[in-house]
């Protein structure tokens, strides 16, 4: 049965003059202006929420509109549009959706989107819609399939390769982490025979030789929609495969915001040794967790054939490492040794191949002064019970000391980088919960603009005195191991509960994401569960346009080198998933941190940008002192020369305002910002219909 747009059967007149056009201009000489924001429409679930997590993180502006609120603003024309200098303006270039309509039928809302989106060519992603006619697909019951995705390998058709998913090399697996856990819920259709349909990822339907979609465009009546029929949530590697491409689509590749793929890792200690967990002791003899007297130390330090490993290791990944040094390391051992270092000495050899960070001389705790005659320890406290710090004058000859080696080496060095052993003079919890109040004093007096901190404790930028922190995620290969063994042994104990002879932290804090049913098998357990579920933690960050870098330390690239195994889990990953044109981005430390930091403007300022484009030119009004970031087609210009940096197929990257205007030209080549006029209007989308015996999956 036909049905009309809504109760009150609007004309295509009555539609344009409803969204604040003047007569006429749809079809003007004039064209209209197109915000830079996107309008999210969300039902609470985890698709819509997906695409916004993307939003935040790229820094693209969006407005949210939540269905699930009692007094939620109305969707129609006025929100949608109005007039601004006598140029109609439109106030989103993009509308997403949690389904191609996810409102009541009839819907006076559903009819001022279908308007506005015919009026000014607007495009709307469908986040998760099922596989109906009125989406441009068949029904799953004829010929397609509805169940569960889990460890599918889906691919980008070659029109999803010449479009919007480009940056890509084609396959795009699904996600099958645990046997018992449903984690993927799809729908797998084709066309309508005669629909204007364009799958962009596909999958093999089980038991036919047809390829159903995933994601596709569906044109019709005037408008583009962007069909989705997979469940996801933003942390799932599925949808972070596709999320760029997602963005890209909706907004023509005109946007606030850039999204790039960051990999960074430090290396920890280096020239130092690092102590050994015990296998029998359960501690570490020579660090805090073991009892004084507890066992004998037995360091692991690399050799120089470690060196020409990760040089070599290196050149073959285009990779390059940070190395945090302490250069007492290497004075204690020639001190031991005869004068003799030949770890230090390949390395200064080789000093030029790697990036270098200052760890501090001894790497000595710089908080608190320790009481380590309890396990775990506390911080020793003066006699009026106050807490006894490590002072002023250590911390800065830790610094000062440290850096003077290394200038004396060669190495190097951004000496306004530093990172404290175990991020100390920061707050520990629960032992040190403020800052060693010395710490920014002796910041000061060395210069240190960019301060390494633990991610785990503190994953947001801050301010230690004039210092900015650079959150670093730490790998779970453990300091303390230079042997596969014994980072099982460990991990074991760690993750266990205390009736298998483990420490029972899993019991203490069930909300622990890597505990273990039983112990993992010594002999296999590394390479078959370990280094499988760092290297999709890691991959995870590199896939989320997160650029905090990773650390581990230089015990894990000596004896059996366990790093590694992890870091070509990563890399080989990465390099299976994506385009040579969209490499993964390997900063330096203070790079990091000023991308960070800009990001933190960006965002505090979003409310105060304005951007919009007029046909080939974009706009955009920052306040002053706030960088600009945009992605744009490649060809785009800023004052005549090229904007931004090539990156998956296009131009992105940071520009300051100056609180003056930017004007962006793109090129000839770039989609045009609207229709070239009203559709005529047919059937509204209807309202989303399962057949009977077809399930429909809850959110997960």
């Amino acid at each position: 049965m036909k049905r009309i747009l809504c109760t009150t059967a609007l004309t295509v007149g009555a539609l344009i003059a409803a969204i604040g056009l003047p007569a006429g201009a749809a079809h003007a000489d004039t064209a209209p202006r197109i915000d830079l924001r996107v309008l999210v429409v969300s039902d609470g679930g985890p698709s819509t929420d997906a695409i916004a997590a993307e939003l935040d993180v790229a820094g693209t502006p969006y407005t949210e509109i939540d269905l699930t609120e009692a007094d939620r603003p109305v969707i129609d024309a006025e929100l949608l549009a109005d007039t601004v200098d006598g140029r109609p303006r439109a106030k989103y270039q993009a509308v997403v959706l949690p389904s191609d309509n996810p409102f009541a039928a009839g819907s006076a809302e559903m009819a001022a989107l279908v308007a506005y989106e015919q009026t000014y060519g607007i495009p709307q992603v469908d986040a998760y819609t099922y596989a109906r006619p009125e989406a441009g697909l068949n029904y799953p019951v004829e010929g397609g399939y509805a169940g569960s995705l889990d460890g599918v390998r889906a691919e980008v058709t070659d029109a999803g390769l010449a479009g919007p998913f480009g940056y890509l090399d084609g396959a795009v697996p699904f996600e099958d982490n645990s046997p018992t856990v449903g984690e993927s819920y799809a729908y797998l259709s084709t066309p309508v025979a005669g629909a204007d349909f364009t799958p962009y990822v596909d999958a093999a339907i089980p038991g036919t030789s047809q390829r159903g979609s995933l994601v596709g465009e569906y044109r019709h009546d005037g408008r583009r929609e962007l069909v989705v029929t997979f469940v996801y949530n933003q942390y799932q590697q599925q949808f972070r495969l596709l999320a760029r491409g997602i963005v890209e689509w909706m907004t023509g590749g005109v946007h606030l915001g850039a999204s790039r793929n960051y990999f960074a890792v430090h290396v920890d200690d280096v020239f130092a040794a690092d102590d050994r967990w015990n296998t029998e002791l359960n501690c570490t003899p020579g660090d805090v967790d073991c009892p004084d007297g507890a066992g004998t130390p037995d360091p692991i330090r690399m050799t120089p054939g470690d060196v020409t490993y990760a040089t070599d290791w290196q050149d073959s990944r285009g990779f390059t490492l940070d190395l945090a040094y302490n250069g007492a390391g290497s004075v204690e051992h020639r001190a031991d040794n005869g004068g003799a270092d030949p770890l230090a000495d390949r390395f200064v050899d080789e000093r030029a191949e790697f990036r270098w960070i200052n760890h501090t001389y001894t790497h000595a705790f710089l908080g608190c002064e320790q009481d380590t005659t309890v396990v775990p320890w506390r911080c020793a406290t003066e006699a009026d019970g106050s807490t006894r710090w490590v002072s002023r004058t250590t911390i800065g000859d830790e610094i000062a000391i440290n850096r003077a080696w290394g200038e004396s080496a060669g190495l190097p060095l951004e000496n306004d980088e530093l990172v404290t052993g175990e991020h100390s003079g920061m707050k520990v919890l629960p032992q040190q919960t403020d800052d060693n109040p010395n710490l920014a004093l002796a910041l000061e007096d060395t210069d240190i603009a960019w301060l390494g901190s633990d991610n785990s404790r503190e994953p947001q930028q801050r301010q230690v005195g004039p210092s900015t922190t650079v959150p670093r995620y730490p790998m779970n290969v453990f300091y303390n191991a230079g042997r596969a063994a014994e980072q099982v042994d460990e991990y074991n104990w760690i993750y266990t509960g205390r009736a298998q002879g483990g420490s029972g932290i899993c019991e203490d804090n069930p909300a622990t994401s890597t505990c273990l049913t039983e112990p993992l098998d010594t002999a296999t357990g590394y390479a078959d569960y370990i280094v499988p579920l760092e290297t999709n933690t890691a991959l995870g960050h590199v896939l989320a346009n997160d650029p905090k870098p990773h650390f581990i330390h230089q015990s894990n690239l000596a004896e059996d080198r366990i790093a590694y195994p992890v870091l070509n889990g990563v890399l080989d990953g990465y390099d299976a998933l994506y385009a040579d044109d969209t490499p993964v981005v390997n900063l330096r430390m203070k790079d990091i941190g000023t991308e960070l930091q800009r990001r933190a403007s960006w965002q505090a300022a979003l409310d105060g940008v304005t951007a919009y484009r007029i046909g080939d030119a974009v706009t955009v009004e920052a306040p002053d002192g706030v960088a600009v970031t945009a992605t744009m087609p490649t060809g785009t210009t800023l004052a005549g020369a090229a904007f931004g940096e090539a990156y998956a197929g296009e131009r992105s990257g940071w520009t300051p305002s100056a609180g003056i205007p930017l004007t962006l030209d793109l090129p000839s080549s770039a989609p045009p910002s609207t229709a070239a006029g009203a559709a005529a209007v047919t059937d509204p989308a209807p309202d989303t219909y399962v057949p009977q015996g077809t399930r429909e999956p809850a959110a997960d």
